[in-house]
């Protein structure tokens, strides 16, 4: 069966943690702590972690004490965890984020940033806790005297820089509600996220760089703002230009400023101590915090609003004894501001750690940018994804011998799923003494499903554990659990992240069907997040892939994750796209390859890919077809658009294609699909 040819028995863990490492991790730490309350007798993860879901009012309860949440609590945990979607988590609770995040205030530093613009040997902007502290409270001022107030929405079209972090406290210091885009989105993107949530202040850089490219941003800032009718203010953070002209940007009911001209706004007269000391006013525990958007790829994207409370204590969970982070580390996450990955590496503030930024191309200054980053810094968390991770090995990098990665710790790989090759890659030519924790989650909870174990071994393909806290199985078509064998990750109890509820939707319609309806005939309130996953007999998981581009040949369901896997070994192949096709009542599996410049698809490397699939996984995932193409669609933040693909060979609309980073790529597909709609054959290059 192709989960036994995909999973082989590991029979010995890549990486197992030191005694040492063991005991003075933060996980350790809190195992102790709760044995001494007798709250449980646990001795091990596995352990703890049914605790956590056999007792989660105990569970959540100790992970504000032990992260040590700013606020104020009773004795109420949750209402009711079983109820989905309704649970109400810590219902008395008070608490500001910003305060969170804020509360540390010295000379140690809490952002460090990078970008194309400079690398390890040049143009380093730090900012100390103090100093961000201080920027917070002027600029929280200024935003209180243009009228913001809880609930109003924010918005960033920013790249990845301390200004954006700058600009998200101040407004989540009021109770107001940030939401971001990252630049390289279109401008019918932005409005169809923007657009939705009405925003009152629009924050935007001049540009950013990219591949070597600087590219202007204020003829898009100028269209987007002729449909914004409700932002009133606009601040400039001056990128490319020091001094950029605005003129242009002068749009009538609209004031425009540049961002220090907004910090300064926010002085006053008084002594400085008064003057940069933010206000912290409490909210409720599921006061809305930050608005998410889902990919927009088949339909316009979903608002998802995240409660402050839930998303700080569930980022404080997986930080501290996930990561394993503390107040002497220093995080690193390769990210734009439109993915929840941002939002998830800045509340490394609220541990003390120092978060280092970086924005444009992680190859285009020199192929070991990422690293050269590392062994700078002295990063002892380094944060990328699957696809970088595979694009390194496939360029030869070889860390381990070039570079000195010795405070590194921890690296965390998200965004797809991490081929076991990426697995031995990491261990042979980054670091052996490391824990690669491949994490799992998504936009919709903006924390974790699956994540890594400090105190546990790292398996080869496994993501290691399922989150403290969060009830996750492997349900068939049937609704019933099981291990072993590829099923849907549904989640069977509330958990805090949640979203308190889809923006514009006030009777919760669009949000139950998107996570509650597929079981719903069989066991209501059950959470389906839409992924293909397995559940291993080490505790851990194997992701093949979103579930709904899972391809069905003959009615076995196949993870797109395992074709890629038996692909990602050919040299010459530098990624690859894998669709069903319906075809003559049945599906057949297609695979797009973007090859090495100068490289061709011919029958041989065709038959070997093929065979190669065939004798690592079964006959049914042999692609029908495999052709070569330019250019593979990704969405902004980096995933294969498998979904595009097959609408267009489907002859269905692609909707907001704004979402995708290279949207012309689609004009490939376009052009192949009558082609493949006429043609039976069971092979051949393609253009």
């Amino acid at each position: 069966m192709a989960w036994e040819a995909i999973d082989p028995v590991n029979e010995q863990p890549l990486w197992q943690p030191s005694e040492e490492r063991v005991a003075r991790a933060n996980l350790t730490r809190f195992l102790e702590r709760v044995r001494a309350k007798k709250r449980t007798v646990a001795t091990d993860y596995a352990a703890l972690y049914r605790w956590s879901l056999a007792e989660p009012e105990a569970f959540w309860g100790e992970i504000w004490e032990f992260c040590g949440v700013v606020g104020e609590r009773d004795q109420t945990v949750v209402d009711d965890p079983r109820r989905m979607p309704g649970a109400r988590w810590f219902p008395g609770a008070r608490l500001n984020f910003a305060e969170n995040l804020l509360r540390f205030d010295d000379d140690r530093e809490a952002l460090v940033a990078y970008g194309e613009w400079g690398g390890p040997n040049g143009h380093r902007r730090a900012v100390t806790y103090g100093e961000l502290r201080r920027r917070v409270a002027r600029a929280q001022r200024t935003l209180q005297q243009w009228g913001v107030e809880s609930g109003d929405r924010v918005a960033g079209f920013l790249p990845n820089l301390p200004e954006t972090v700058i600009a998200m406290l101040a407004t989540t210091s009021l109770g107001a509600v940030w939401s971001s885009c990252s630049q390289d989105f279109g401008v019918q993107g932005v409005l169809d996220r923007f657009g939705q949530i009405r925003p009152k202040v629009l924050i935007a850089a001049d540009g950013y760089h990219w591949a070597g490219k600087r590219i202007d941003s204020r003829e898009r800032i100028h269209s987007i703002l002729q449909d914004l009718p409700t932002v009133e203010k606009v601040v400039i953070v001056p990128f490319l230009d020091e001094a950029p002209d605005l003129a242009f940007l002068d749009t009538p009911g609209k004031d425009v400023v540049l961002f220090q001209d907004f910090l300064d706004l926010g002085k006053e007269e008084g002594p400085t101590a008064l003057v940069d000391e933010p206000d912290f006013p409490r909210f409720h525990f599921d006061h809305p915090l930050y608005i998410l958007y889902s990919s927009g790829t088949t339909g316009l994207p979903k608002c998802m609003v995240h409660g402050a409370g839930g998303t700080l204590i569930q980022h404080l969970k997986e930080l501290v004894l996930h990561t394993d982070l503390t107040r002497d580390d220093r995080i690193f996450y390769y990210t734009t501001c439109g993915w929840m990955m941002w939002n998830w590496l800045v509340s490394s503030l609220a541990v003390g750690a120092t978060v280092v930024l970086y924005d444009g191309s992680p190859f285009h200054t020199a192929k070991t940018a990422l690293f050269d980053l590392v062994q700078a810094e002295k990063l002892t968390v380094f944060g990328t994804s699957a696809k970088y991770l595979a694009l390194a090995e496939k360029e030869g990098l070889q860390p381990r011998e070039s570079h000195d990665l010795s405070a590194l710790r921890t690296i965390l790989s998200t965004g797809s799923p991490l081929l076991p090759g990426s697995f031995d890659y990491v261990y042979r030519d980054l670091k052996a003494d490391v824990c690669l924790a491949s994490i799992s989650g998504g936009t919709d909870l903006i924390s974790c499903f699956a994540l890594g174990n400090p105190i546990g071994p790292v398996w080869r393909g496994e993501l290691q554990v399922r989150g403290l806290g969060m009830a996750v199985e492997v349900w068939d078509a049937d609704g019933k659990p099981r291990t072993g064998r590829p099923g849907e990750l549904v989640c069977t109890l509330a958990f805090p992240s949640m979203p308190v509820r889809f923006w514009d939707d006030p009777e919760g319609e669009r949000y139950r069907a998107a996570y509650f309806e597929k079981f719903s005939e069989k066991d209501s309130g059950v959470w389906c997040h839409g992924d293909w996953v397995e559940l291993t007999r080490h505790g851990g998981l194997i992701v093949y892939g979103r579930s709904d581009a899972t391809l069905n040949p003959g009615g076995v369901r196949i993870g797109t994750a395992e074709i890629y896997r038996q692909v990602e070994p050919f040299d010459d192949v530098l990624e690859s796209l894998v669709v069903g096709q319906s075809w003559e009542g049945d599906e057949r599996i297609l695979l797009f390859v973007r090859l090495r410049p100068g490289k061709t698809l011919d029958n041989q490397l065709i038959e070997q890919i093929r065979q190669h699939i065939r004798a690592n996984t079964t006959p049914r995932h042999v692609p029908a077809k495999v052709l070569q193409v330019e250019d593979i669609p990704r969405t902004v933040s980096g995933k294969v658009s498998e979904l595009a693909v097959s609408n267009i060979l489907h002859g269905r609309e692609v909707d907001n294609t704004d979402a995708l980073a290279n949207p012309e790529s689609l004009e490939i597909y376009r052009r192949l699909a009558g082609r493949l709609s006429e043609s039976a054959e069971s092979g051949g290059a393609g253009d």
